[in-house]
């Protein structure tokens, strides 16, 4: 029998994949790097989303809990800052992303991983 994760299994997954990204990027696997961070940034909707009493069965749900997150809070940057993250997800598949497109974009899904695991506590 497989074990439903929790919000909290959920939230700490968030965190290890994070600092996993960072370490990833440090020794140069941007593939692996750019997929720990994906990681981080859907499991961290995942953690409000069951919270909420929201369902997550596929990718399509993961972009319609960010678009309710954008209007419960008013930030209209959140979904913007998804879009990225989903970027570093297709990086892991393609390595399309130069060097300066990571550098500039991982403090965007970094920072949308802290904000949301500060509207789970």
């Amino acid at each position: 029998m497989v074990r439903q994760m929790t919000i909290e299994d959920h939230l700490q997954t968030a965190l290890e994949f994070l600092e996993r990204s960072r370490q990833e990027f440090a020794e140069g696997d941007e593939m692996q790097g750019s997929e720990k961070l994906w990681g981080s940034a859907s499991h961290a909707v995942m953690a409000l989303a069951l919270q909420r009493g929201w369902s997550i069965n596929k990718h399509s749900d993961l972009k319609r809990a960010v678009n309710d997150l954008s209007q419960e809070t008013g930030d209209r940057a959140m979904k913007a800052n998804f879009a990225v993250a989903e970027k570093f997800h297709a990086n892991y598949y393609h390595g399309f992303m130069d060097d300066f497109q990571i550098v500039d974009d991982r403090p965007l899904v970094e920072d949308f991983v802290s904000q949301l695991l500060a509207l789970a506590a």
